[in-house]
């Protein structure tokens, strides 16, 4: 239960804002500490919370758990650019390393503390998956394709592969096969967290490509600097080039100088970007510092 005081040696336990640093960044040097941000109003962090606790009492101390009500503790949540919930981050040697958001299942969430805390041996669909990552990683865009491919050939409704393969298509520039993909998907599945970053990833790539020429916006920048409306259209266009930091810049940019600009268009397209290129993205993590020191200051 969200409000159950831990036991002795329970791996669950509440922080504050003042126990943070001990019970989240000290600890984490010892082993991963999942940090759960909720709220009593949350309906999926009730949701979350008991699948959450089950699987990490089952790790056996391979992980912590803490647990941050966001309503009596929000500034860590704010630093953190956390703007939904349930959200669950996870630390590791004192920084942030991974996380997701949402009422996942239970197998997810499995997979999930696996990858942190190691698990027992990945089956040959997570072989080929981690293979296919690695040949991404050094550029083999084909050879990962085809792997995300194979695996759709034996497990058609595995989203991990779905959602790498529409994303690996749309880095490609090929929205409408990147489209297709997505379509694989159950309808059950559609509001998976890897498959909302991409169809996220998916609709600013799109709205992107209806902009056109990038020039026109610079020069009326130039020409203006509070012209807010061509820096929010350039930022869309930088994003569509891949160009995620200095898209970043652009809304950081009209924020300063006027927060309230079409009722905080630029702080609700930030968030639209963390959430498209996902929550430990370097660009996401960059921009929510960015947004944070705006924000706090």
């Amino acid at each position: 239960m969200l409000n159950d005081a831990p036991q002795a040696g329970d791996p669950i336990k509440d922080v504050t804002t003042a126990s943070f640093r001990q019970d989240v960044i000290a600890e984490s040097m010892q082993q991963p500490v999942l940090v759960d941000f909720w709220a009593p109003w949350c309906g999926p962090c009730k949701q979350l919370a008991p699948v959450l606790e089950k699987v990490v009492q089952a790790a056996a101390g391979a992980v912590k758990l803490v647990k941050m009500n966001i309503d009596e503790h929000p500034s860590i949540a704010g630093q953190l650019g956390i703007q939904s919930i349930p959200a669950v981050i996870a630390f590791d040697k004192g920084q942030p390393v991974d996380g997701f958001m949402g009422a996942v299942p239970e197998a997810q969430i499995k997979d999930f503390i696996g990858r942190l805390a190691g698990p027992a041996g990945p089956s040959p669909i997570e072989e080929a998956l981690s293979e296919a990552d690695a040949m991404l990683g050094v550029g083999d865009t084909a050879g990962a394709a085809q792997l995300y491919a194979a695996v759709l050939t034996e497990e058609p409704e595995n989203i991990t592969a779905i959602a790498a393969l529409a994303k690996l298509q749309l880095d490609l520039g090929a929205i409408d096969k990147a489209r297709e993909v997505l379509a694989l998907a159950p309808a059950e599945k559609a509001n998976d967290p890897a498959l909302v970053g991409v169809r996220a990833a998916l609709d600013l790539a799109e709205k992107a490509a209806e902009l056109g020429d990038l020039g026109e916006f610079q020069r009326r920048i130039e020409a203006d600097p509070a012209d807010h409306q061509a820096r929010f259209d350039l930022a869309l266009g930088l994003n569509g080039l891949n160009k995620r930091d200095e898209a970043v810049d652009q809304l950081i940019e009209i924020e300063r100088r006027d927060r309230a600009w079409n009722e905080g268009a630029a702080r609700k397209q930030l968030l639209t970007f963390f959430e498209a290129w996902g929550l430990m993205d370097k660009a996401s993590i960059r921009g929510r510092r960015r947004l944070s020191t705006l924000v706090f200051a």
